[in-house]
């Protein structure tokens, strides 16, 4: 019978795993493998926005130097293929591996907690006191049971979609190819088509390869990649050979009350609560801020952690809806051609 069991190691549980009490008998499910590069790869740019660094300034936390990529931009090239516009605007984001990124943060797991990698939760089940769940780890069955369930797992949490089954938020499916990188020069660019997609895609280059990807209504995603990929060679996108395709759910948040942080001993944090920019879909410093605040809820021991936690997380909600205020100034075709036309905040390229 473990106290906590946590279904993921991103960023939400490895915070939460990291700051709960030594005396809680916790344990940690992950698709991942932390040695070398097996296991699950979470599809991602590999961007940390200035919201994830200061996140992980609070901690004290330092990157080491092979989670860096080649080059680190220092501006993205804007484009809006509808309006057939184009601007470059100053941004401060790290370039780093995501997967190394990964390995690094489940290294900060305490030891007292019990890590398994390469495992997969497929079941979960409401028992007296608590929750029993299975899953697989390198083949084998496994069962346990728990006081308390966390889901930290994602856009397609098993947790949320087993417990919380009425809980509903807009969804879109990402889709990123690489390829090798025959620019002559390397850039990050942010591309708006309001013909294909509400939200947005995405070219970056990082270490001789070259992402491009996107987030797309799921029911016709495959095709809304293949005709953006078409219109950006105009730009200059150079896509052939692609040498592998990665996707995953991503979520969009559209108002405050548009999250579920859990009830009834489970919990979700992260994405797998909704917590994502509705903006720039940026999730990282969301993720280590829930998991920080869940930690400090299971760590008072009250009766009631679900309602705690709840309140703890409004700061969050807040945070989120009023990017849903902004949104309108990206997403928005007329609101987006004015201000790029106008050229607020814009790069002049010498």
């Amino acid at each position: 019978m473990y106290d906590v069991a946590i279904i993921g190691a991103g960023p939400a549980g490895v915070f939460l795993a990291k700051h709960l009490d030594k005396e809680f008998r916790v344990i940690v499910i992950d698709k991942k493998h932390s040695q070398g590069k097996e296991g699950f790869h979470k599809p991602c740019g590999g961007l940390l926005a200035p919201d994830a660094q200061k996140s992980l300034s609070r901690f004290d936390l330092t990157l080491q130097k092979d989670i860096l990529v080649s080059p680190q931009i220092f501006s993205v090239r804007t484009i809006d293929i509808k309006q057939k516009l184009m601007r470059y605007y100053q941004r401060y984001y790290i370039n780093l591996d995501r997967h190394k990124f990964d390995q690094w943060l489940i290294k900060q797991i305490p030891k007292n907690v019990e890590v398994h990698e390469n495992a997969n939760c497929v079941s979960i089940e409401k028992i007296v006191g608590g929750y029993q769940l299975t899953y697989y780890e390198e083949g084998v069955q496994h069962s346990i049971n728990t006081k308390y369930l966390v889901g930290a797992d994602g856009a397609a949490s098993v947790v949320r979609r087993t417990l919380f089954k009425e809980f509903r938020i807009h969804t879109y499916l990402s889709i990123q190819e690489w390829y090798p990188d025959v620019h002559e020069k390397p850039f990050y660019s942010c591309i708006f088509d309001s013909d294909i997609t509400d939200s947005y895609a995405w070219g970056l280059s990082k270490d001789n390869e070259f992402i491009f990807g996107g987030a797309f209504p799921i029911k016709t995603a495959k095709e809304d990649f293949q005709k953006l990929k078409k219109k950006v060679a105009q730009y200059g996108f150079h896509l052939e050979n692609p040498q592998k395709t990665e996707a995953c759910l991503v979520l969009r948040p559209q108002g405050f009350w548009n999250y579920c942080c859990g009830g009834q001993g489970a919990f979700l944090v992260g994405e797998a609560a909704g917590f994502i920019s509705p903006s720039s879909l940026e999730g990282i410093s969301y993720a280590i801020d829930s998991g920080w605040l869940l930690a400090k809820c299971l760590n008072q021991k009250t009766k009631n952690p679900n309602k705690v936690y709840q309140k703890a997380t409004r700061k969050i909600r807040l945070k989120l809806f009023l990017k849903t205020i902004k949104r309108p100034f990206m997403y928005q075709p007329f609101i987006r051609k004015t201000l790029m036309k106008v050229g607020i905040s814009a790069i002049s390229k010498n």
